[in-house]
């Protein structure tokens, strides 16, 4: 990534047409702001001041749930997370640091209680490292039920969604965090819970002191409050094999796809080939996740 902002572009492959090749611009001079998806920013800690001086906005949105390596395989320890969590907070500071706890699921040993008490220590735990908390319920798209059959999942009822946001809209007022949800139909207004967007223009707005002129991402599903933006990830390139996943289509592809990961290279995996067609993507506002 920073070899990437040290050039100025990123190759980014259509994943339903591989040949292909978007060339997508990274000056600072077009991107408003990066959103930076993570489980694990500790890689990041070198490179902040850095991506600083390059003159860019960011901010983070960090995944951190109470779920042991049976599901999240290839994290950390929670602990080390927590700190990790902290320390990114001070670097930076709490407002760019964005809490997500998904997806919520049900199982026969995960209760709406269980949930209750590891949201309540893990708030306690991020008091002051963060200023709101994006949640939302377990989707199970074919990939993620296939991944998950050795969970015995339980069906997340309205019901189960009302409770569960109950609890968590409680702890989050003691604990100073704004919540919102993340591409739900159900409105949990009543209990304090707000509509969210995880690529907000108003947070960009506040971060950057700029206003911004965009729309809804309209390539989204219309739960989902986005604004527009560039997404330069990729499918089958996240090695921390969570079994609730919707990326990636199983470990063996994932390793494999990983694999073909170069630093020096444009691409996120892989290199570009000689019948690779390349367009410039067009751009007004640029708002790049990753």
């Amino acid at each position: 990534m920073i070899n990437r902002l040290r050039e100025g572009f990123v190759y980014v492959r259509n994943p339903f047409n591989h040949r292909q090749v978007s060339k997508i611009i990274l000056s600072p001079d077009v991107v408003d702001c990066i959103i930076f998806w993570t489980k694990n920013p500790v890689p990041f800690f070198p490179y902040l001041q850095e991506i600083d001086d390059l003159g860019y906005s960011y901010y983070f949105q960090f995944t951190l749930t109470p779920y042991d390596d049976r599901i999240e395989k290839n994290l950390p320890s929670k602990e080390s997370l927590v700190d990790a969590f902290i320390k990114l907070a001070e670097l930076i500071g709490s407002q760019r640091v964005i809490w997500r706890y998904d997806p919520i699921l049900l199982a026969e040993d995960i209760s709406p209680s269980y949930h209750q008490k590891h949201f309540l220590d893990l708030a306690s735990k991020l008091r002051g490292s963060t200023e709101r908390c994006i949640i939302s319920f377990l989707d199970l798209y074919a990939r993620t039920k296939r991944n998950t059959k050795s969970l015995k999942l339980q069906t997340i009822t309205e019901e189960h969604m009302k409770l569960l946001g109950g609890f968590l809209a409680s702890i989050g007022a003691d604990y100073n965090l704004e919540l919102f949800t993340c591409a739900e139909a159900i409105d949990l207004s009543a209990l304090g819970i707000k509509k969210g967007k995880c690529v907000d223009d108003e947070l960009i707005e506040s971060i950057t002191k700029s206003t911004l002129e965009v729309h809804k991402d309209k390539n989204q599903r219309k739960e989902c409050g986005c604004v527009e933006s560039v997404d330069i990830g990729a499918y089958n390139s996240c090695a921390h094999n969570c079994l609730y996943c919707y990326a990636n289509d199983s470990l063996s592809t994932t390793t494999a796809r990983i694999s073909t990961h170069r630093p020096s290279s444009p691409f996120l995996l892989g290199e570009l080939k000689d019948e690779d067609l390349i367009t410039m993507r067009g751009y007004r506002t640029q708002l790049v996740k990753e």
